[in-house]
């Protein structure tokens, strides 16, 4: 079977299974946290497909919320989880508005979040969500191609979150760079900066 647009074959007859990208999303496995210290995707391990399977691996955060005040991080493995430790550079910016109105709002850059070789857990928002009851973040990040072992390994997140205190802000972050690794990245780990994952859901898929 092919896949035909306007008189044109984008796929032609067994091309859906040939390898090439189709952009079908793959759901792989879900992870719920219940007061959990972290949530990691390990390769191999309780179904976890992280390999050269697909190219592209998202990452769906759905309504992560902390037990204390607290970032929300992730870090990468060459070593299926024994250490989460990939030098990582990457660049942070962000929009935000308050809910009351009067804090202001803007956009800018903030290189408090960013790493330069950093090998520490990368944060995905700046600064911290409170543990109030309505305080949680949603968003995404993809990893791209982690089994190539030619190329360092590109990340890029967005996430929408609602800090809860400070007049209910809310703002929209954006982080990219780049795990700097020609190793397999072959496990993936999220956690707090300080407590725990509270609440929420972590889905993993794979694109091909």
């Amino acid at each position: 079977m092919g896949v035909i647009s306007n008189g044109t074959t984008l796929l032609d007859a067994g091309a859906l299974d040939s390898g090439i990208a189709t952009g079908a999303m793959t759901l792989i496995k879900t992870l719920t946290a219940s007061s959990s210290g972290t949530l990691s995707f390990v390769h191999g391990t309780s179904s976890v497909v992280l390999d050269g399977t697909y190219k592209k691996y998202v990452f769906k955060f759905i309504n992560i919320h902390p037990s204390a005040e607290a970032s929300f991080t992730f870090n990468v493995s060459v070593d299926t989880g024994s250490n989460y430790n990939v030098a990582k550079t990457s660049t942070f910016f962000r929009a935000f508005h308050y809910e009351n109105g009067t804090g202001g709002a803007g956009f800018d850059y903030d290189a408090s979040v960013d790493l330069a070789q950093g090998t520490g857990f990368q944060s995905l928002v700046e600064g911290g969500m409170e543990n109030e009851n309505d305080a949680n973040l949603s968003g995404s990040l993809i990893l791209y191609d982690p089994a190539n072992t030619t190329f360092v390994k590109h990340f890029l997140s967005t996430i929408n979150c609602d800090r809860g205190a400070q007049g209910g802000l809310q703002f929209n972050a954006y982080i990219g760079g780049y795990a700097n690794t020609t190793s397999a990245v072959d496990a993936i780990q999220f956690k707090m900066s300080s407590g725990d994952i509270d609440s929420g859901t972590i889905k993993l898929y794979g694109i091909k």
